[in-house]
């Protein structure tokens, strides 16, 4: 929640600044403008047909653990004390087979969806870039997170600013005490002590 207000805050201080020197800046939602594109429907498609066949294989491979483990119940009693131990360990080999199938079908469903996505927001950014420039608009931001999508060319003044704040006092943090400032250039008074007799 906190990073959501930080967000909103930096988009409100950097609009306000932009617009103080008459920059144009343009913003829009980037999720909505990927999901208009006719590209999209294409992509959904093809994503939801790779997660219904990984879907379908790993019902299947549940389904045949479970008849086998019923099957192993159901003749248990019959079994010698070899046999059932050979039965289990197949057992516990195919549950193993199945959790890995469903832990690894997670991970490529989602490389299949940033594999289908990347090149349809590629070519949204594109067409921002494009149509910024045209516009003469200088930034243009992204309402669904608050994001820079295009910018300018311009001075990094990253140096700057750090040597700036090199020189500024140290900010406060909260629950610690002020730093005393030692005085600048000045060397430490040495104390003397009299001479004996006098």
């Amino acid at each position: 929640m906190k990073l959501s207000y930080i967000k909103i805050a930096f988009l409100l201080a950097f609009t306000v600044c932009l617009n103080a020197y008459s920059q144009k800046v343009a913003h829009l939602n980037l999720d909505s403008l990927v999901n208009k594109m006719s590209e999209t429907k294409a992509a959904r498609e093809a994503i939801d047909k790779f997660r219904k066949d990984i879907e379908t294989e790993s019902i299947n491979m549940q389904t045949e653990f479970e008849t086998k483990v019923k099957d192993y119940q159901e003749k248990e009693a019959t079994l010698s004390e070899p046999v059932k131990k050979n039965k289990v360990s197949e057992l516990q080999q195919l549950q193993g087979r199945v959790e890995t199938f469903k832990n690894q079908a997670y991970t490529e469903i989602q490389k299949k969806y940033a594999e289908m996505t990347a090149p349809i927001v590629n070519k949204a950014k594109k067409g921002i870039e494009m149509v910024a420039k045209d516009g003469g608009y200088r930034y243009v931001l992204d309402t669904s997170t608050g994001n820079i999508l295009y910018f300018e060319n311009s001075e990094d003044i990253f140096d700057a600013v750090l040597k700036k704040l090199e020189s500024m006092p140290a900010a406060e943090l909260p629950g610690s005490k002020p730093t005393d400032k030692k005085p600048a250039n000045n060397p430490p008074v040495k104390k003397t002590t009299p001479a004996k007799g006098k």
